[in-house]
């Protein structure tokens, strides 16, 4: 099978998109191009992939982006099997002549609207009605996967769920220190990013050093350059998954500070799932789904709960954590179990790949191949080809 992936949104290492769904197809044999802003990101695409570059979509700035997407993908899709995207905005640069194609529902889109800055606030909720209008077109003319099982109310049909589970090492590289918390992840507002910079602040005398692993919203760069600038915490920027994982591994805790917003509430922070497989103790918000991971599983508990927006609550737990050794090691260790048996990648990897093969096959009216335009130009550039 040849899969056609891309994003216009997202960063090419995106560990759901490269590192576990495109891996998982490349190593069961599949051919992929994966369409992403490797340029922009200053990524240097695997060998194993055909890769297209093209410009990121951010903020405001995504017209140019989508008019280069279509060209790509009306070119790229005629030679693929099976086109997968990951972005809401290309349901508006889907070419016409196409394969089958996948749309990987990763978030609440409508409800994360709520929350994006460069967004004008009158317009958010009608932008989210208009949202909901694309996603019901969306599942009459083509496949859904949902990366949560709280989506499924979204849709009208069933729709599969790939959840976003990790690769869970059978034991954790290190046992949890004592001198450093990590988050990771996208930093903005509504994930906790003031409370972040004050947790920081309440540490730094107790000799507890935060680590920040992650790029950051616009609107909170700012913020996080006069942390760091302060040695109130380190913020490393985006790092790829597998690096990022390292980084967080031997750590006294993993935080996941997200406020109480629509799009959160019925979603797991893959952060949280991914603290839990690499040994560290999870100190998060009342998010549902992540209260429940870590506090309600018939195992025992994995981390420590605190209020919405409250930084002094966290900085009591992690030095709660701190102080007792035991309830670090039996809180790292009951995380880990968890994950293993229940959030290990490669049984949702098999299950992916076998879903997308079926729908390949399935294709009652394949796409005919349509010859390429020769001295057909867009900015959509073959990595490797730029002149």
């Amino acid at each position: 099978m040849h899969a056609l992936v891309a994003t216009v949104v997202h960063h090419p290492e995106d560990a759901r998109i490269l590192h576990r769904q495109i891996r998982a197809l490349l190593d069961a044999g599949h051919t992929v191009t994966y369409v992403a802003p490797f340029r922009e990101c200053g990524v240097t695409p695997w060998k194993e992939l055909r890769s297209v570059d093209v410009p990121r979509a951010s903020g405001r700035e995504r017209l140019s982006s989508l008019r280069v997407a279509r060209a790509v993908l009306a070119e790229q899709a005629p030679e693929a099997d099976l086109l997968l995207f990951h972005d809401p905005e290309l349901l508006l640069a889907l070419p016409s002549k196409r394969p089958v194609t996948v749309w990987d529902v990763h978030e609440d889109t409508a409800a994360a609207l709520l929350t994006k800055a460069w967004v004008p606030r009158p317009l958010r909720r009608p932008l989210g009605a208009v949202v909901r209008s694309f996603e019901r077109r969306a599942e009459r003319r083509m496949r859904l996967l949902l990366a949560e099982e709280g989506y499924r109310s979204r849709f009208r049909c069933e729709h599969p769920v790939v959840p976003n589970t990790t690769e869970v090492p059978e034991a954790p590289a290190r046992e949890p220190g004592d001198d450093r918390v990590v988050y990771l992840g996208q930093v903005s507002e509504a994930r906790g990013a003031r409370e972040l910079v004050e947790l920081g602040r309440m540490l730094r005398p107790h000799g507890v050093r935060l680590e920040v692993i992650g790029g950051a919203d616009v609107g909170v760069r700012p913020l996080l350059r006069r942390a760091q600038q302060e040695d109130v915490l380190h913020w490393y920027g985006f790092v790829p998954n597998d690096r990022a994982l390292r980084i967080c591994t031997g750590a006294m805790a993993g935080l996941s500070l997200l406020h109480d917003t629509p799009n959160y509430r019925h979603s797991m922070p893959t952060k949280v799932v991914e603290y839990m497989a690499h040994g560290l103790p999870v100190v998060t918000t009342p998010n549902p789904m992540a209260q429940d991971l870590v506090t309600e599983r018939p195992e025992g508990p994995a981390g420590l709960v605190v209020p919405f927006g409250d930084a002094s609550a966290a900085a009591e737990a992690v030095l709660r954590l701190r102080r007792d050794r035991d309830l670090r090691l039996s809180l790292a260790r009951t995380g880990h179990q968890i994950t293993r048996t229940s959030f290990h990648w490669p049984v949702q990897a098999r299950l992916f790949v076998k879903r997308l093969e079926a729908w390949a096959d399935e294709a009652a009216d394949p796409v005919p191949v349509v010859p390429r335009q020769r001295g057909r130009q867009h900015q959509g550039t073959p990595v490797g080809e730029a002149t």
